[in-house]
């Protein structure tokens, strides 16, 4: 029976974006194949790890219909290992999937269809969002560097989205650092709040093309639904309380420096050079018309970068970790930005200069 027959790219393509989640290793076999659907001349392909589950769809044979799973990297490996112009072929004997290009052919074992898990779909309220591939996309990328990795706090593994009226926020922390992000929406949407996970929020942000094409959000208590050109993602939301972060953001800080952010992060790259590889601190001086950054490390070695700016308050010397310092200055594209301190014991507020939709708040180290 005829699956598909096609270029190589129009079957490889599907399968990359389905692909990215299967887990290598596995305690349920079947969550290492990917499911093939045939109906109706489309060729569907499904994959999920039980939290998140991806799908979508290429042209297949157009008389057959047929359902079964497949090792998902095996068949990416080999499409993969086959030249460009390729014609592929798949079909389905025997419980055997065969896939044929030119003089090769493989033979691949099959698991039920029938055993395959899906997901079912979320229960409750639904808020249905629009926006540009773009735009969430760029959303992501000024938050997600601030999610926490395997805290024993599930909650901040996560990226946080509130829908607020007609804004949508996104926050992530991992308890040291917080980024913040909004765009706004073109009509009120109420009120909602839900925490995607860390595989979910890398997934998309891996997939979404940063172009104006529309992305459909659907939320449901329990679930996020996220449809783009010909890909539907569905993940599972983490169910916990996320910080109060508006209070984390600090409101008073009086000392304010305008600085070019490449200037300050090619600085900070090179005191990193010399800080101690398990603090990985650094000193920010402030003082008149100069900011120096001052780093030590175990073999009493010493960096010191200096940049003039605008100011003219009072001095300060306080501590950060640099990584978190050049995490933020990486992710954004902006010339500028805009950096406010109060004292040594308070937390670091970056912003963008004219731009409230974007904040970084760092807290201070001893060093």
């Amino acid at each position: 029976m005829l699956l598909f027959k096609g270029p190589r790219d129009q079957l490889l393509a599907p399968l990359q974006s389905v692909c990215g989640i299967v887990e290598k290793r596995h305690t349920l076999p079947i969550l290492s194949n990917v499911l093939l659907e045939l109906d109706q001349g489309r060729l569907t392909l499904l994959a999920t790890d039980i939290e998140i589950q991806i799908r979508t769809e290429t042209a297949g044979s157009a008389k057959d219909k047929a359902a079964l799973t497949v090792g998902a990297r095996k068949m990416q490996d080999i499409l993969r290992s086959l030249p460009e112009s390729a014609e592929v072929s798949l079909s389905y004997e025997d419980k055997r999937l065969q896939l044929k290009a030119g003089k090769s052919r493989f033979n691949l074992q099959t698991l039920p269809a029938e055993d395959f898990p899906r997901m079912a779909t979320g229960e409750g309220a639904r808020t249905e969002l629009k926006l540009t591939q773009k735009q969430f996309k760029r959303l992501l990328g000024l938050v997600q560097y601030a999610m926490a990795q395997q805290d024993i706090r599930y909650y901040l593994n996560g990226l946080l989205v509130v829908v607020t009226g007609n804004e949508m926020r996104v926050v992530a922390t991992d308890g040291h650092r917080l980024a913040f992000a909004a765009e706004a929406l073109p009509t009120d949407m109420g009120r909602i709040e839900v925490i995607l996970p860390r595989k979910t929020v890398l997934e998309l942000s891996r997939q979404l093309a940063d172009n104006d094409e529309v992305l459909d959000i659907v939320l449901t208590p329990s679930q996020a639904q996220f449809r783009f050109g010909n890909i539907e993602l569905v993940s599972k939301l983490i169910d916990g309380k996320f910080p109060d972060y508006e209070r984390v953001i600090p409101q008073h800080h009086t000392k304010a420096i305008k600085l070019s952010r490449d200037i300050l992060l090619h600085s900070l790259q090179r005191a990193a050079i010399l800080t101690n590889e398990k603090f990985r601190g650094v000193r920010l001086v402030l003082g008149p018309g100069s900011l120096k950054i001052l780093s030590t490390n175990a073999e009493q070695e010493e960096a010191q970068e200096e940049i003039e700016i605008d100011y003219q308050g009072e001095n300060l010397d306080v501590g950060f970790n640099v990584n978190y310092l050049q995490d933020v200055l990486t992710n954004l594209a902006d010339e500028f930005i805009e950096c406010r301190l109060a004292d040594a014991n308070s937390s670091a507020l970056f912003v963008l200069p004219d731009n409230e939709r974007f904040k970084y708040v760092v807290m201070p180290m001893r060093i």
